[in-house]
């Protein structure tokens, strides 16, 4: 959990203050901290009516954890993923609801536009590295990377090129047999759309600003009129940042980096985010990625595609999109796009 923690204590120090639960009057956040989607979720708003923030916090919370219960849980025999991943390999093709097709054709369009970097495909290669469980101490014993033979395998049953859909009274999908979709890298970008969709509908809430881990929205405005200031980390100490994104109104923010979720074995760094033309932690001379976007669910791909893609291919992805980038290198440079130079503030 070290990643996970570094980041809700820089994003808490920036956005929220300290403390969780707490009530303010009308020109203060209330503010509310918990977990969900395998995060830690802090949320800050500004609501007069301490009653409506506090029933905003429980439909946002429920919120989260239905999306991961009943759609993004590859973990979950709820979830229509787990479904989907069971369901591999038959020919009839499996119906999808009306969210889940929406949200998969925007990951395949991706997947093309970023020429394979972003890939929900590759279910089997992340469960081989299984970063996550060992980053959070969940795993007993000694790390070891998986064997070569291994990764070729679980690769050779990925690739959403290799996806088949088709249109009748309910989409269908098919997913060749041993394929298993990971949607880890697009779901919090698709919590904050659904949690800026909860916030239109819920009156009295002028401004807030919710942090899903490394995903951020800001939506409204604060009271005196000032910016949201959001943090971007420092790869070298996550606790700490080397600038801050001034804000208005509502955007969100996708982080993705090495420093996030990682394992040590015989002094090497193994990241969670996987290269899908290798099956390996991605090398692309890059630590840390953050994406601005108005898309929830694209700003998240986007930083993991971009991360892998490396600052050239990445700034012109980011562009294809209409998305701000900015890119902190092995060396500590920090490469960004012409129009993240308005938002960003060196620290």
């Amino acid at each position: 959990m070290k990643g996970l923690l570094g980041l809700a204590v820089l994003f808490c120090v920036l956005l929220c203050g300290c403390g969780a639960g707490t009530a303010a009057g009308q020109h203060g956040p209330r503010q509310y901290a918990d977990t969900a989607m395998g995060t830690v979720v802090q949320q800050s708003v500004y609501c007069a009516d301490g009653e409506e923030a506090r029933r905003f916090f429980d439909s946002s919370m429920e919120l989260l954890r239905g999306l991961e219960r009943e759609l993004l849980s590859w973990r979950m025999e709820s979830s229509e993923t787990y479904r989907v991943n069971a369901l591999a390999g038959n020919e009839e093709g499996i119906g999808l609801s009306e969210e889940f097709a929406d949200m998969l054709r925007r990951c395949l369009q991706l997947y093309e536009d970023s020429q394979g970097a972003f890939d929900v495909t590759i279910g089997r290669a992340v469960r081989l590295w299984d970063i996550d469980q060992w980053a959070a101490g969940e795993q007993e014993g000694e790390f070891r990377p998986p064997e070569p033979a291994a990764v070729r395998q679980a690769l050779a049953a990925s690739g959403s090129d290799k996806i088949r859909l088709w249109e009748g009274q309910q989409l269908r999908i098919f997913l060749p047999e041993g394929m298993e979709l990971d949607l880890g890298a697009a779901g919090k970008g698709l919590a904050l759309e659904r949690l800026q969709e909860l916030l239109d509908g819920t009156e009295g809430i002028s401004g807030a600003v919710i942090s899903l881990g490394g995903s951020v929205l800001t939506y409204g405005t604060k009271p005196d009129g000032s910016c949201w200031r959001v943090g971007i980390a420092d790869p070298e100490d996550s606790a700490s940042y080397v600038g801050v994104l001034e804000l208005e109104g509502q955007w969100c923010v996708s982080t993705s980096g090495d420093y996030e979720r990682y394992v040590e074995a015989d002094g090497v760094r193994y990241h969670h985010i996987l290269d899908p033309a290798t099956g390996y932690p991605a090398d692309s001379g890059v630590r840390g990625v953050t994406v601005l976007s108005k898309e929830g669910l694209i700003g998240d791909g986007l930083s993991t595609a971009c991360f892998i893609l490396g600052p050239e291919k990445g700034l012109a992805l980011a562009d294809r999109y209409g998305a701000e980038a900015l890119f902190i290198l092995e060396n500590g440079e920090v490469i960004m796009s012409e129009g993240m130079r308005d938002y960003y503030r060196e620290q």
